[in-house]
């Protein structure tokens, strides 16, 4: 389970949602917090405790990162907590099926924000082979990186997430195929934006340890919503709730200033 932020100043807690997961009644706590500066604050307090708290039990920290402009604040102030660097392991929820670089990369944020600024090495980040031509066998390729790492059936300690407007979490995009793959790890989506990309699917996302989701922004209140009523309708709905965590800012919640 996630272990919360210690509570700012500038947040609200509000208990939110009930989802239901193979019939048991789950619930998304959620933390809201002023603005988007705050929220990824709080999400590099949670992340590095728990770093300290899965090297301690067993000896390393995988964690898997998604995109979106929110990574980019999380990892710059990731890399000034107190973390285990040598004991933590980051894997990629989901990647662009794009040229090394291009900006739409989630890797190349990763590069710019995290590698440059923490004594956390490459050989630490298991990148998504997206160069390779045959996208399926990268993928396989991929779910055996898993494995090796974090266990037959992989366990990732975290798993961060974030929420698009149309309900999308990592690649799982409303529509595609993806969303019922449900014996593979590691899956190639169909174009979406432009690119095609590859992605964690549901029951490796199911069997990590925690989530923590990331959400801000006024676009995703109806999202929000949805999710924590646990509306499997939308692909971030069908995430397990039990033990997740949402830290949102008071624009996706709704919010125009504090309530308490």
């Amino acid at each position: 389970m996630v272990t919360p932020a210690p509570p700012p100043r500038d947040r609200t807690f509000v208990p939110w949602g009930a989802s239901p997961h193979f019939g048991t009644l789950m619930r998304v706590k959620v933390e809201v917090y002023a603005d988007a500066a705050a929220v990824a604050r709080a999400a590099a307090t949670v992340i590095a405790a728990e770093a300290r708290s899965a090297e301690a039990a067993r000896g390393r920290f995988v964690m898997a990162v998604s995109g979106g402009h929110m990574l980019w604040l999380m990892l710059r102030e990731l890399a000034l907590e107190d973390v285990p660097w040598k004991s933590v392991h980051l894997v990629q929820v989901d990647e662009c099926v794009a040229p090394a670089g291009h900006p739409d990369r989630n890797l190349t944020r990763i590069e710019e924000s995290l590698l440059r600024h923490s004594p956390l090495r490459a050989d630490q980040v298991m990148a998504m082979p997206v160069d390779n031509a045959d996208l399926v066998t990268a993928a396989a390729h991929y779910a055996q990186t898993l494995a090796q790492l974090a266990g037959a059936s992989p366990v990732i300690d975290l798993v961060h997430l974030g929420l698009g407007a149309d309900g999308h979490t990592a690649s799982l995009v409303p529509g595609d195929p993806v969303l019922w793959v449900g014996d593979a790890d590691v899956a190639v989506t169909q174009a979406h934006q432009g690119w095609r990309r590859m992605t964690l699917t549901y029951p490796i996302l199911d069997r990590a340890r925690s989530i923590l989701w990331m959400i801000t922004g006024s676009d995703k209140t109806e999202a929000l919503r949805r999710l924590r009523e646990g509306d499997t309708a939308i692909p971030a709905g069908r995430v397990r709730a039990d033990h997740a965590l949402a830290l949102v800012d008071r624009m996706a919640a709704g919010e125009p200033g504090p309530r308490y």
